[in-house]
C-alpha cells in the first residue's frame, strides 16, 4: 500500500460554467465531495466558457490566475469540478507547478478511503488502475511520488511510474479475483431465489439517507453520516414482514452526477444486487434543491446497469427539514402505493413504509385449514419453520388442526416436495 503519513492537504477548487447542460456541474456538490475527502479548500476559481479549452481545459488567462492563486495560498492540489483529459492535467501541472486532480480522481479517492471489505478494496483498486492507465507517461513521474494524499490512495503497490505491462497484469489479476467474488455472489443470489426470499434494494443519490433508513428498518448498525459516499460496501440484512415473511434488504453505494464509468464497470458485481432485486426503494432527499436532477441521475445509472425495469417505490426522506410536511403514502390511479414520505432520522413514517412493503411483497397468499394426523408431525414442523401457521388447535381424535397462510409460491413448492398429496389434508 502507499505510505500514508496523514498529511493534511489544502486545495483550490476550479468550477467552470458551460452553456451545455451536459457539461454543467454543481459547485456545492464539489465542496461536499472535497469535504468528504477530508481536504480543506482555500478558495474557488470560477469562470464561464462555451466549450473546454483543448490544451488547458480553461483559458490561458485563467491558467495564469490559477498559478498566482497556487503561489499565494501555497496549496497541495488543485481540484477541477470536471473530467480532464490526461494531456490537460499534465499541461496544467507544468504551468502551475502543482498537482491537478479532476472530478473523477476525487471520487475515486473518496471511494479508496471508504472501502472496508476485501471486495470493495479490489473494486476501488481496479477503478483507480483503469483511471491511472490513461495517465502513465514519463513526464508525469516527478509529480507521481506517493505521499498518501488525495488522489494517490488505493492501488496497492502500484506507483504512477509503473510501466503499462505491469499495470495490465495487475488489472487482470484483480479481475480474476473479482470474478471469483462475483461467482460467490451469484451463488448466494441463486440460494435466495431457491428459498423464494424477495430482495429489496435501497438506491438513491449519495447522502439521501439510505443507510439511516436501512438501520431504522432492520435494527442494524451500518455506518451512516451526513457526508457523500458514507456507504461504499453493500450490506444485506433479513427483514421480517407480517404477510410477506422474510425479505432481504440491501443497502448499496449512492450514485452521483456523472458517476465515473470506471466505477460503474468496477462495481458491476455489487450493482448486480440492484439489478436482480424484486423491488427498488428509490430514496430521495426531498429537502435538496437539486432533488429533481438527482432523481434523474439515479434513473440514468439504473438504466446503465440494466435495472430500469425493476419495480420502484419512491421514498421521499428528510421531511423533518421541510417547513410544512407530514408522513404520508401516495397511491397511483390503480390504488397501488407509489411513494412514501418520511424521515428516517426521526423515525417518522417508517411503520407506514413497512406496511407498504408488506403489501407490495406479500403477493398472492393462500389460506387453508389443514387437518393433519399425529403421524404428520414432520409436515407440521416444516409449516412452523416456514412461519406459515397462523393458529393451531386439536381435533376430537387428537389430530392437528392448522390454519395456515403462505405465499402461493411457497405453497406450490411444498406441494411438489412432499411425498403424499397435501390436498387431502385441506378441510372442506
Amino acid at each position: 500500500m502507499f505510505d500514508s503519513d496523514e498529511v493534511v492537504e489544502s486545495a483550490i477548487l476550479v468550477h467552470i460554467d458551460f452553456s451545455s447542460d451536459h457539461e454543467r456541474e454543481d459547485l456545492e456538490e464539489l465542496k461536499l465531495l472535497t469535504e468528504s475527502a477530508g481536504v480543506p479548500s482555500r478558495t474557488v476559481l470560477t469562470g464561464s466558457l462555451s466549450s473546454p479549452h483543448a490544451k488547458f481545459f480553461i483559458g490561458t488567462g485563467k491558467v495564469d490566475e490559477l498559478a498566482s492563486l497556487v503561489q499565494m495560498h501555497n496549496v497541495d492540489v488543485v481540484i477541477f469540478n470536471h473530467s480532464l483529459k490526461p494531456s490537460q492535467e499534465r499541461n496544467l501541472e507544468r504551468e502551475i507547478h502543482c498537482r491537478v486532480l479532476d472530478r473523477t480522481g476525487l471520487i475515486l479517492d473518496i471511494f479508496a478511503q471508504r472501502a472496508r471489505t476485501h471486495e470493495g478494496k479490489l473494486q476501488v483498486e481496479l477503478a483507480q488502475l483503469r483511471h491511472l492507465s490513461t495517465r502513465l507517461v514519463g513526464g508525469r513521474t516527478e509529480l507521481g511520488r506517493q505521499k498518501g494524499g488525495i488522489g494517490l490512495r488505493g492501488p496497492g503497490e502500484m506507483q504512477l511510474e509503473t510501466d503499462r505491462r505491469l499495470l495490465r497484469e495487475r488489472i487482470r489479476h484483480i479481475q480474476k479475483r473479482l470474478a471469483k467474488v462475483a461467482s460467490q455472489r451469484e451463488q448466494s443470489r441463486r440460494s435466495r431465489k431457491r428459498n423464494e426470499l424477495p430482495t429489496v434494494s435501497l438506491v438513491g443519490y449519495t447522502n439521501a439517507g439510505k443507510s439511516t433508513l436501512f438501520n431504522q428498518l432492520t435494527g442494524a448498525d451500518v455506518y451512516a453520516a451526513d457526508q457523500l459516499f458514507a456507504t461504499l460496501d453493500p450490506t444485506l440484512r433479513k427483514l421480517e414482514l407480517p404477510d410477506a415473511g422474510a425479505v432481504i434488504l440491501a443497502d448499496t453505494v449512492g450514485f452521483v452526477r456523472h458517476l465515473p464509468h470506471e466505477l460503474i464497470a468496477a462495481f458491476k458485481a455489487t450493482l448486480q444486487e440492484t439489478r436482480d432485486a424484486d423491488l427498488l426503494l428509490h430514496v430521495v432527499d426531498c429537502a435538496d434543491e437539486q432533488m429533481r436532477e438527482n432523481m434523474e441521475e439515479v434513473d440514468s445509472v439504473l438504466a446503465q446497469i440494466g435495472a430500469d425495469e425493476v419495480p420502484v417505490l419512491m421514498v421521499f426522506n428528510k421531511i423533518d427539514k421541510l417547513e410544512k410536511s407530514s408522513t404520508r403514502v401516495e397511491f397511483d390511479d390503480e390504488g397501488q402505493p407509489r411513494a412514501v414520505w418520511l424521515s428516517a432520522q426521526q423515525a417518522w413514517g417508517t411503520s407506514e413504509l413497512l406496511d407498504v412493503l408488506n403489501q407490495l411483497l406479500a403477493g398472492v397468499l393462500v389460506n387453508y385449514q389443514l387437518i393433519l394426523p399425529a403421524s404428520a408431525s414432520k409436515l407440521r414442523s416444516r409449516l412452523y419453520a416456514m412461519k406459515g401457521v397462523v393458529r393451531e388447535s386439536f381435533g376430537e381424535k387428537g389430530e392437528f388442526v392448522l390454519d395456515i397462510r403462505l405465499q402461493q409460491a411457497d405453497w406450490q413448492r411444498l406441494l411438489k416436495q412432499e411425498d403424499e398429496p397435501l390436498e387431502r389434508f385441506i378441510s372442506e
